[in-house]
């Protein structure tokens, strides 16, 4: 039997599986829908039960192929989705979370997020957070793409300091979070969330972390995805399509790695030295 997942704990003291499930780029495809709907499942399965998504995603479908997965299943998965910033008015917010609602099926989304920061003011955003808060169309609320800068920025608005975590752009090629935002973070008790934690693939092809993931046994990403699942406050999304991949990044929740092999991480992948701009895709 594998080893349980490790847990991240959201301030409200819910505990949520460190390696969930990614949804960018699906439902883009009826063509796919199928074989997405079983990835999902085969991650609930093995305990994968944080699913990421959004109404941007090939504009709702992710949420429909969701939907779709946790049939029967609802009480068993913890959903994140976020709204996009152009919707994100005080009441844009709230029509556009009844829209996931009825895409995805369900009555209440336990994380939502703002997509990144938009032109609508942020306490707006944040009373229509509250709003859907209060009412229970979700459970808890946060942002994505937010720097250092902004989270404490955010953390000033009346209600700011009720967000429950923040999704950004990390990997092991993309590190800059680890030396302002991360640590902030990490004193409030909010998750961060890692999307992208393969670099959309390119750490799959780094000649050096090749060799060593083969020294060590393990597929490349999986050595990426255990060097976020040894971070504190950490929450890795990577998305397949394929459950046999989805069953291969679970089992990277199964290597715990060694001084040496951190130090080389180091090298192949400096951490950051001095504060550095957020990175999107």
């Amino acid at each position: 039997m594998p080893l349980p997942l490790p847990t991240v704990t959201f301030p409200d003291g819910k505990a949520v599986p460190a390696l969930g499930l990614g949804t960018w780029h699906m439902g883009e495809s009826r063509r796919d829908a199928a074989a997405e709907i079983r990835a999902i499942q085969a991650g609930i399965d093995c305990g994968m039960t944080l699913i990421d998504t959004a109404e941007m995603y090939a504009n709702g479908g992710a949420e429909t192929v969701t939907g779709e997965a946790i049939k029967g299943r609802r009480d068993d998965v913890f959903i994140v989705s976020k709204v996009m910033p152009s919707n994100a008015s005080r009441q844009g917010t709230i029509a556009a979370c009844e829209a996931s609602l009825k895409r995805l099926g369900t009555d209440h989304i336990d994380l939502y997020l703002l997509h990144w920061p938009g032109r609508h003011p942020l306490g707006k955003t944040v009373e229509a957070f509250e709003d859907l808060r209060k009412s229970g169309k979700i459970a808890r609320w946060g942002v994505s793409n937010f720097d250092s800068i902004a989270m404490r920025q955010l953390s000033a608005l009346p209600g700011g300091k009720n967000c429950a975590a923040n999704q950004v752009l990390y990997n092991l090629s993309t590190r800059g979070v680890e030396f302002d935002l991360l640590p902030w973070m990490s004193e409030q008790a909010m998750p961060l969330m890692a999307y992208s934690p393969l670099d959309e693939g390119r750490l799959m092809r780094h000649p050096g972390l090749g060799k060593m993931a083969g020294r060590a046994g393990i597929t490349p990403a999986q050595l990426a995805l255990a060097f976020l699942l040894a971070r504190e406050n950490v929450i890795a999304i990577p998305k397949s399509s394929n459950p046999q991949r989805v069953a291969e990044n679970r089992a990277s929740a199964e290597i715990a790695l060694t001084d040496e092999q951190i130090a080389e991480l180091n090298q192949l992948f400096p951490p950051p030295r001095s504060r550095q701009p957020l990175q999107m895709i």
